[in-house]
């Protein structure tokens, strides 16, 4: 993919930054229409869509609408109905020392933003994202991943065909373009990605004292204790873990078992993997395929150690690495060392929920955390442990409620984002005291000869 020259850049954010000062973006109207636009784009848009992430991905017109689609048009309804009670001022309370004076909060576009999205979700990632900075009255840069170039040069197509290029604008490119994008100053830098990376962006933005919001990742575990349905248990780990072929940064990443139940469990997964895709997975339509050869090859080196309960075929020509259980695994494998990203999941066990638990917390803090088994023990776990967010009995279906925020916590990530919280992500939250002109207390001004209640008013 062709790199984004340096002027090509800079004339685009200055060409954002005219348009915003505009004031246009700051109508709320303004704003819905913007997005009624994106909502019907996308439905126009549809077939292109689901057949560029085949291309790229091999996601099946089912998963795609599942995973990509549907949830940005969920957003885009959630903001359509929601925007105008959002950006109206709210009126806070005034404390007795401030009367007659009042106070309130306002809710300003932070100005021109750069949002960057990763491969897995390529669709998904840049237009949630962009749901918010359209509600919040931002100007947008876009950088898609060049890695799944298919659906990259539709969003191109996508966003030029029914967007002003000086509102919204979207660029190309890899390394070379995003050191650029990074060294600019804009209101707002918005990153999905790895933490390798998200450091990258942290430390380039703090050149320019630009605020961040990190999507990152990690080792997001799964706990199954021994009084945990494992039928459903079972069921729902290898669904989370298998969805986009294990390419999810929410995904399963390393199951803790307890040792009662293990064996039990495992075998239940391996017939769940085949109740879900068949015994010919390879030949099965419904089973993404992984991004790249590298990406094949560097998947294929986490297989050597431990030993395989279920899986182990790869074929790099065909970017298939097949559903794979490992157990015999210890914290010094190379699989723990690093997140998966990938259809792999290695398993430990435990005799005593501490051990997972101080397991957990050796470990950096991740971007979510599973638990199955009683709901009481689970408030436990949850009291014991940090993560961005988690879910008890299921994975992943935390990411799909918009009144919940998601994010990360430390190493998984820096800001919320979803629903509201995309708003709030792309505003200033501005405070305003309004005092009145018709009374002046005198408690405030110099000499202080009133300092002995001013002690007791404050």
């Amino acid at each position: 993919m062709v790199e984004t020259t340096k002027e090509v850049i800079i004339e685009k954010i200055a060409k954002h930054r005219v348009f915003f000062s505009t004031q246009k973006t700051k109508s709320v109207d303004f704003r819905i229409v913007q997005l009624r636009k994106l909502k019907k784009a996308i439905l126009q848009s549809r077939d292109k869509i689901e057949a560029a992430l085949w291309t790229d991905l091999h996601k099946s017109p089912e998963e795609a609408y599942l995973t990509e689609i549907s949830i940005v048009l969920n957003e885009i309804d959630y903001h359509i109905k929601n925007v105008k009670q959002w950006a109206a001022p709210k009126r806070v309370a005034t404390p007795l020392h401030l009367l007659p004076s009042s106070s309130k909060l306002i809710f300003e576009p932070l100005g021109t933003a750069l949002i960057l999205a990763p491969w897995n979700y390529p669709f998904h990632l840049l237009m949630h994202t962009l749901v918010g900075a359209i509600s919040a009255g931002c100007c947008s840069l876009l950088k898609p991943s060049p890695d799944t170039p298919a659906v990259a040069a539709l969003l191109e197509q996508l966003i030029s065909d029914n967007f002003d290029a000086n509102y919204i604008s979207i660029i190309q490119g890899g390394h070379e373009t995003n050191t650029l994008l990074f060294s600019q100053r804009f209101d707002l830098i918005f990153f999905t990605g790895s933490p390798k990376v998200g450091k990258v962006v942290m430390k380039a933005a703090a050149e320019n004292l630009t605020p961040v919001i990190l999507e990152l990742g990690g080792k997001s575990p799964c706990i199954v204790d021994e009084d945990a349905d494992l039928e459903r248990a079972a069921k729902r780990i290898i669904w989370g873990k298998l969805i986009n072929a294990g390419q999810t940064c929410i995904a399963p990443d390393y199951l803790f078992a307890h040792q009662s139940i293990k064996k039990e469990l495992l075998d239940k997964m391996a017939e769940q993997i085949k109740l879900m895709y068949g015994h010919a997975i390879k030949q099965n339509r419904l089973y993404p395929r992984i991004v790249n050869a590298q990406a094949v090859e560097r998947l294929r080196s986490l297989l050597k150690q431990g030993k395989i309960h279920t899986g182990g075929e790869v074929d790099v020509a065909e970017k298939f690495v097949a559903p794979t259980i490992i157990e015999d695994v210890t914290p010094d494998f190379l699989i723990m060392k690093e997140e998966i990203f990938g259809p792999i999941l290695p398993v430990l066990s435990f005799t005593h929920i501490d051990t997972a638990i101080d397991y957990v917390n050796k470990n950096e803090k991740p971007l979510a955390l599973y638990y199955f088994g009683n709901t009481k023990k689970a408030q436990t776990i949850l009291a014991k442990t940090s993560s961005g967010g988690a879910c008890i009995n299921d994975t992943l279906m935390h990411i799909s409620n918009h009144n919940l925020p998601f994010g990360g916590v430390g190493n998984s990530g820096i800001g919320n984002y979803h629903g509201h919280e995309s708003f709030l992500a792309f505003s200033n939250k501005r405070a305003v005291v309004t005092t009145p002109t018709w009374i002046d207390i005198p408690l405030k001004y110099a000499p202080f000869k009133y300092f002995k209640w001013i002690q007791k008013i404050i």
